[in-house]
């Protein structure tokens, strides 16, 4: 309870202390908080068959990155961890993306408002328990279909329950969801962050 308590507790002092559109992005794995990374963009397993980040890199603003990791003591006392898909996405690969699959209700249109994932303020991530199992989500990531939207309770039980565990967890330390994709969290300022125009820095 003791420890909950201080992650709630590191989670408003974040949030009290949020940072301008100024601030820069910080690389996640700097904080070596024990995450799970697979960044799929930056490989061949995604919609697009193809890797198109230059490196594995998650980034995102400081205030957001200190939430995801008061998240992910909240899952790690409770037998999981966080497993990273993608941060930030720089506007060129959002571009590539709607390229391919021009369709709003999964791929935010760049030429527009673009996506939160160009703010610096949004993730895509899923769970697995502390061995390493993968949490049976009912899909994969990047499934474009009704099977993972969030209000389809049209689901195995398990499949519900695994993702009630993610959506509540994340919601606590001011994330939310979106309708259509059982792994994309919005921090709560959503489009009142600007856009950012950064390439990753890879080793």
């Amino acid at each position: 309870m003791k420890f909950y308590l201080f992650c709630v507790s590191l989670f408003i002092f974040s949030f009290l202390k949020a940072q301008d559109d100024t601030t820069p992005l910080v690389l996640l794995d700097t904080l070596n908080d024990g995450f799970s990374y697979d960044i799929r963009y930056a490989s061949t397993n995604n919609f697009l068959n193809e890797a198109f980040y230059d490196c594995a890199a998650c980034y995102l603003r400081p205030e957001i990155a200190e939430a995801l990791k008061a998240a992910n003591h909240y899952f790690c006392e409770k037998g999981y961890r966080i497993v990273l898909y993608d941060c930030y996405r720089p506007v060129s690969a959002q571009k590539k993306m709607w390229a391919v699959f021009p369709n709003a209700q999964y791929v935010a249109n760049p030429y527009k408002s673009g996506s939160i994932h160009n703010r610096g303020a949004a993730v895509d991530i899923s769970l697995e328990k502390l061995d390493g199992t993968p949490v049976i989500m009912g899909t994969d990531h990047d499934f474009f279909g009704r099977e993972a939207h969030i209000d389809n309770s049209d689901l195995p039980k398990k499949v519900l329950d695994n993702r009630k565990i993610l959506q509540d967890g994340m919601i606590l330390f001011g994330f939310q969801t979106i309708r259509t994709e059982w792994w994309h969290f919005n921090y709560k300022k959503n489009y009142s962050y600007k856009i950012i125009d950064f390439n990753f820095e890879c080793n």
